[in-house]
């Protein structure tokens, strides 16, 4: 049951795939808070997704948009504001894709082509984002802008390969942009270091499963869910958090703060 922190606002959501997506849990959760919102994602991932399923449950209207084309951000987010019927007041971006991972490229071994195609797709696409969104003054004044990241941007994840420095650039972006959207809107911008999470995103990288048992073990509160990074994002998107910006906030049940922890050293007899 929501409890109105979203009434009245307008969003988009990028990335939502199927029901196992956080971007699918926020969408749900944005509409349940009272807002009204636009889905988007690539062309491609919509083909192999189930995002009309997701708008017609939330009533949004879906913009096909390759995040890399400005012309289709253009597009996106001028078609979202006349649907919408004004301003937004919320974006999410919750995009990333790497070929060397997918194709099980060692990160001693990259392909570089495909290396400058991920940081394409899952960092410079937030940039592509927000300048888009800045240049045709399509945010409210105290909007929130956020996108998803993990913690292997500032330690290191062997196993989550080159996407660690994607989520380095995306989070770059959110400081040096988050400054120019104050002064401009006062919108804030933000990323949510979230938590290892079986999305079907996540679970392609290597070893998923065990480092998830890792890092539940870990963390003193366990992973967060989906669901709660739904409702951390409701959070960020409401007027409770507006002095909050330029921030990578750890979202993650403590993992980020931890350093050992007696369950992960603990053996049955």
């Amino acid at each position: 049951m929501g409890n109105n922190l979203l009434k009245g606002k307008r969003g988009v959501i990028s990335g939502a795939l199927d029901e196992n997506s956080i971007a699918w849990k926020v969408a749900v959760r944005c509409v349940e808070e009272g807002a009204s919102i636009v889905l988007t994602n690539a062309p491609v991932a919509m083909r192999m997704g189930e995002i009309n399923k997701l708008a017609e449950q939330t009533g949004a209207k879906v913009i096909a948009a390759d995040a890399t084309e400005m012309a289709d951000l253009e597009n996106l987010f001028s078609t979202a504001v006349e649907t919408l019927g004004g301003p937004l007041d919320f974006v999410l971006h919750s995009i990333g894709m790497s070929l060397n991972v997918r194709k099980k490229k060692d990160y001693t071994d990259l392909n570089y082509e495909w290396s400058q195609k991920t940081l394409d797709i899952s960092a410079m696409s937030f940039h592509r984002m927000m300048q888009v969104l800045y240049k045709l003054d399509a945010m409210n004044e105290w909007g929130s802008i956020l996108a998803l990241t993990y913690i292997a941007a500032q330690r290191s994840f062997p196993d989550y390969n080159e996407m660690a420095d994607a989520k380095a650039l995306l989070e770059s972006y959110a400081r040096s942009f988050g400054y120019h959207w104050a002064l401009k809107k006062k919108v804030r911008v933000n990323t949510i270091s979230q938590s290892p999470t079986k999305t079907t995103a996540g679970s392609g990288v290597k070893g998923f499963g065990d480092f998830f048992d890792y890092a539940d073990k870990m963390s003193p509160l366990g992973n967060a869910s989906a669901d709660d990074c739904a409702n951390y994002c409701v959070a960020l998107f409401s007027d409770l958090t507006r002095m909050v910006t330029m921030q990578n906030l750890f979202h993650d049940g403590g993992f980020s703060n931890m350093g050992m922890n007696p369950a992960l050293l603990a053996t049955e007899e």
